[in-house]
């Protein structure tokens, strides 16, 4: 084999290379597609690190026979394949798991080494290193971290450790213990005074590489994370339950945390009342009830300047939209109509501007933490588990986008930016028909991806939709443009 790519021409070919049992790795490429080219370098110096593997090439537009047979619908795609079956595949521009599968499959590039992944996530040679880091230069630093490096760099994994053990208990949170910026990183840092406990705190706002980076490190998609002596204790509600069942307490004994004096405890605030509040508040009981009965009078609470129709500051007004947006259905107090309150409820919070959102009567924050949540999912995620609103199922989503718009076009990539040959094609064929559409790329969301080849029974992209009917794929569409029938197809 001697380390080099071979074209292949014909099923035919293909079939009698495969039979025989070896390593085939197959690249789908397209001559248009810029990422093809940029993976084949990387393909090719693979081929020189693993001799004794197939190295095979297949222009996929030119080969639609042996496209179909391995379900090829974009490219680049690698096809992995030993005893004649195919035993793994891999979809789009990613050196770093071509390279782990290449291992995989081919075995090591050092016979008699394991084929452990190096700093980059790579298996292979110093050659193959060299071209990822080549194509990363003109792919951008952005494309780098998400796709050289699927794991953490082994510098971002030690700092990671060294502030997990940077205190026996310790807490990343949004904010610090004395200005959370979030009402259940608050509540956190509440029960932990309330337990009397030393604990070390890190802004995750501050850093965004610790803020990502702990995400994968601990495999927790959300902040606060709580650990104890280097293990993960969980988020928010898991230390809140922990807390309420008396198990907390029994796992910083048994990890031998230490208590705070009960004076240092008190200058550290751990006196609390319901809800993370301080009892020393110095508001009045009336005023501290008439707080409460406000903050609990809807599941969802806004405190803001003016009224939901006519908001009298612009954040306040965002988070109006904010809700809308979710469907979540809310009562408002407005707080310029009510001084006592306004400043009261500072107090009672410990939250000194407004608007202030609280959901089943704790405190989730102003403007910018809303809008943080929201943009993450976080948002809708509390509303969930809150009871708020009902989990949306995926076939309705999917009925909500396809209804979205008259003529709606599932693809991968963009209109601007296609990221397969197929896409392309309709594209190019609703523009040179003057047909308006929208659309939608299923490759930034795995679910809808899915679930769409269940709820069509069409199990590939793209797909294009009328009016929520199904017109069909690229064959289709090919098929009635070139009959002339597409555009009336679309107006009907």
């Amino acid at each position: 084999m001697g380390g080099s790519v071979k074209d292949v021409k014909s099923k035919a070919e293909l079939d009698n290379i495969t039979k025989s049992g070896e390593a085939v790795i197959i690249h789908f490429w397209a001559t248009w597609c810029d990422a093809s080219k940029q993976m084949d370098q990387v393909f090719s110096h693979l081929s020189t690190d693993f001799p004794k593997t197939h190295f095979l090439r297949v222009e996929a537009e030119e080969q639609p026979e042996i496209s179909e047979a391995f379900s090829v619908s974009s490219v680049p795609y690698f096809v992995f394949l030993k005893d004649g079956k195919t035993v793994d595949t891999l979809e789009g521009a990613d050196p770093s798991s071509l390279a782990n599968k290449v291992a995989k499959v081919a075995g090591s590039a050092n016979p008699g080494e394991p084929a452990a992944p190096a700093s980059l996530g790579m298996a292979a040679g110093p050659t193959v290193l060299e071209t990822v880091k080549e194509f990363n230069k003109e792919n951008g630093s952005s494309q780098q971290a998400n796709q050289v490096q699927p794991g953490l760099s082994d510098a971002l994994k030690n700092r990671l450790q060294q502030l997990i053990g940077s205190h026996p208990l310790m807490l990343f949170m949004k904010g610090n213990a004395e200005e959370p910026k979030c009402g259940f990183s608050r509540k956190v840092i509440d029960i932990l005074k309330g337990e009397n406990v030393k604990f070390g705190t890190f802004d995750i706002l501050s850093d965004i590489e610790v803020r990502e980076g702990l995400k994968l490190f601990s495999n927790w998609p959300t902040f606060p994370q709580l650990y104890c002596k280097g293990e993960l204790l969980g988020g928010c509600d898991i230390v809140i339950a922990m807390h309420e069942s008396g198990e907390l307490k029994e796992v910083f004994r048994d990890h031998g945390i230490d208590t705070i004096g009960s004076n240092e405890a008190k200058m550290s605030g751990s006196e609390n009342g319901k809800g993370g509040i301080a009892q020393s508040t110095g508001l009045s009981m009336n005023l501290t009830s008439r707080l409460e009965s406000l903050v609990n009078s809807s599941p969802v609470m806004l405190f803001m300047k003016g009224k939901p129709t006519e908001p009298k500051c612009g954040f306040s007004g965002k988070v109006v939209e904010i809700l809308r947006e979710e469907k979540v259905k809310f009562e408002t107090f407005d707080i310029l109509t009510d001084e006592e309150v306004r400043q009261g409820l500072k107090v009672y919070s410990n939250w000194s501007s407004y608007p202030q959102l609280y959901i089943k009567g704790e405190l989730i924050g102003g403007s910018d933490i809303v809008l943080e949540m929201q943009k993450s999912g976080e948002l809708k995620k509390v509303l969930i588990e809150k009871g708020i609103v009902q989990k949306e199922t995926i076939e309705d989503r999917i009925k909500s986008l396809i209804t979205s718009s008259p003529v709606m076009l599932f693809m991968k990539g963009t209109p601007d930016s296609p990221r397969c040959g197929f896409s392309s094609k309709v594209v190019n064929a609703l523009k040179e028909e003057g047909v308006s559409f929208e659309s939608f790329d299923i490759l930034s969301d795995e679910e809808v991806r899915q679930g769409l080849k269940v709820f069509s029974n069409w199990p590939t992209f793209p797909q294009l939709y009328y009016k929520g009917e199904l017109i069909g794929g690229c064959d289709i569409i090919m098929e009635l443009r070139d009959n002339g029938e597409l555009k009336s197809t679309l107006s009907e």
